[in-house]
C-alpha cells in the first residue's frame, strides 16, 4: 500500500520546471524507479497510476513525471524532441539521485520505452529496463502523423492531430527522431530487459517487440499482454503489467541489507529533499521514510511532523513492550494498539503529571497515550498492563530526559 502521491518538481531539459509525482511505498522501500510516459500523454494517465500504485505497493517507490509542455510541466511541447526527452529522464534520475535514491529499474510506455532504453547507458545505477508497448526504433511515431510530415518539412512546422489534440510539430522534431538508433542502444544496454507487449496492438505492432528483444542480449524476457490495448486503460491489464514487473525485477535489485548484531539501531539520516519549505527523506538502514510540516506550518503535510515522529516512537514502543510481557506471562491478548496525543499545556494546570512538573514555570509537553487491549482480560491484569506500559525504554528516556550530544561536519570531513 503507498501513500498518497507527493506534488514535486524539478527542472528539465529546457529551463522549464516539470511536474512530477512520488509514490512512495507506506513502508520499506526496495529500490526506486523511473517512469517515462507516452508520447504526448501525462505521467497521470490510468497505466501510470495503476503500475506506479501495485510497484509501490511491492515497496518499490516509482518516480512518474510530466515531459516538457506536457501535462503540468512547463515549457514549449513544439520545441522538444526525442532527444529532450531523453534528457528530462537524465535530470529526472539526477533529481533522485540527488534527493532521494538512484533509480535502479526505468519504466517506459511507448514511446517513452524508446527514451529509457535510449537513457539506461546513462544511469550507471539502473539495474534493470521495463519497456511497455515501445517501438523499436523511434522514429514510429511517424505513423501517427497521417502524412503531415512532407507538409512540416516543407513549412518548417505544422499541426497534428494526436488522440483527438492538436500539436504543433516542427521539421527538427522529424529531424531528431531520423537520427535516433535506438535498436543500438539495446545492443549494448549491458542491463536486464523486460519486454512487455499485446499482440493486438494497433497503435504499435507486436513486431516492435520482436525488433527490441532480438537486438538485446541476455538477461532478457518478454511477457505478452494478452488482449491489452496500447494504453492499458483497463486497470485489470495495468495491474497485471505491474505485477509482473514487481515480480520480474525482484532479482535484480540490489539485496536488502541484513544488520548484524549491534547495527539495527546505528542512527537515523535525515536530509533535505528540496522539495517545500520542510520536507525531508529521513532513512534508517533499508527503510525510507517522509519528514514534513503540516500546510497551515508551511509545509506539503507529505509525512508525519517531528512530534509526530516522536509520538509514533512512544506508541511503538508501547505496543511492542506490551506484547513482549504478554507473551512472557501467557496471557490471552489478540491486539493490542495505542493513540498517542501530544500538545503543549502550561505546567500547573497538568493536574495528571508528576509533581516536580507541575511546579515548572511555563508550557511543558505532554504525551497521553490511550491503550487498547483486545482479549479475554481481568481487571487485574488490565491494570498490571498499564503499569507495565510504563516501562517502556521510550517512554523512561522521555520522563528522565536524554543528552543531545551536536558535532559539525565539514565538506572535508
Amino acid at each position: 500500500m503507498s501513500i498518497r502521491p507527493m506534488k514535486l518538481e524539478f527542472d528539465g531539459a529546457h529551463g522549464a520546471r516539470l511536474a512530477a509525482r512520488l509514490d512512495l511505498p507506506a513502508g520499506r522501500i526496495r529500490a526506486f524507479a523511473l517512469f517515462a510516459h507516452c508520447f504526448t500523454c501525462s505521467k497521470d494517465i490510468p497505466a501510470a497510476r495503476h503500475i506506479a500504485g501495485a510497484l509501490a505497493a511491492e515497496g518499490i517507490a516509482v518516480l512518474r513525471f510530466d515531459f516538457t509542455g506536457l501535462g503540468g510541466s512547463g515549457g514549449d511541447f513544439s520545441s522538444t524532441g526525442f532527444s529532450s526527452n531523453v534528457a528530462d529522464l537524465k535530470l529526472a534520475a539526477d533529481f533522485l539521485r540527488r534527493n532521494y535514491e538512484a533509480p535502479q529499474l526505468l519504466i517506459g510506455h511507448s514511446l517513452g520505452g524508446a527514451a529509457v532504453l535510449s537513457v539506461a547507458g546513462d544511469i550507471p545505477e539502473a539495474r534493470a529496463v521495463v519497456t511497455i508497448g515501445a517501438p523499436a526504433d523511434a522514429d514510429h511515431v511517424l505513423h501517427n502523423f497521417n502524412g503531415a510530415e512532407e507538409n512540416i518539412r516543407r513549412d518548417g512546422s505544422g499541426e497534428v492531430d494526436l488522440a483527438g489534440r492538436t500539436f504543433t510539430i516542427r521539421s527538427e522534431f522529424l529531424d531528431d527522431l531520423a537520427e535516433q538508433t535506438v535498436r543500438d542502444k539495446v545492443s549494448r544496454l549491458g542491463k536486464a530487459l523486460l519486454v512487455m507487449h499485446a499482440p493486438l496492438d494497433d497503435t504499435v505492432g507486436i513486431d516492435n517487440a520482436t525488433g527490441i528483444f532480438v537486438a538485446a542480449r541476455h538477461p532478457k524476457s518478454f511477457v505478452s499482454l494478452d488482449k491489452a490495448d496500447h494504453l492499458l486503460s483497463r486497470s485489470t491489464d495495468a495491474a497485471y503489467a505491474a505485477r509482473v514487473i514487481a515480480g520480474w525485477v525482484s532479482g535484480y535489485l540490489d539485496p536488502e541489507p541484513v544488520a548484524s548484531a549491534g547495527e539495527a539501531g546505528d542512527g537515523v539520516e535525515v536530509v533535505e529533499t528540496g522539495q517545500g519549505k520542510f520536507q525531508a527523506m529521513v532513512a534508517g538502514g533499508p527503510h525510507r521514510l517522509i519528514a514534513d510540516e503540516p500546510a497551515a506550518y508551511g509545509g506539503l503535510d507529505s509525512g508525519m511532523s517531528p512530534y509526530g515522529f516522536l509520538s509514533a516512537a512512544l506508541g511503538a514502543c508501547t505496543v511492542m513492550t506490551l506484547r513482549m510481557y504478554a507473551d512472557r506471562k501467557g496471557l490471552n491478548v489478540d491486539r493490542i494498539g495505542t493513540q498517542v496525543l501530544h500538545g503543549k499545556v502550561h505546567a500547573a494546570d497538568c493536574e495528571d503529571c508528576s509533581r516536580d512538573l507541575r511546579e515548572k514555570a511555563g508550557r511543558i509537553d505532554r504525551f497521553e497515550r490511550i491503550i487498547t487491549l483486545e482479549g479475554d482480560l481481568d481487571p487485574d491484569t488490565r491494570a498490571r498492563m498499564l503499569e507495565i506500559a510504563d516501562k517502556c525504554p521510550v517512554h523512561k528516556t522521555l520522563e528522565a530526559g536524554a543528552a543531545v550530544v551536536t558535532h559539525y561536519r565539514g565538506d572535508k570531513d
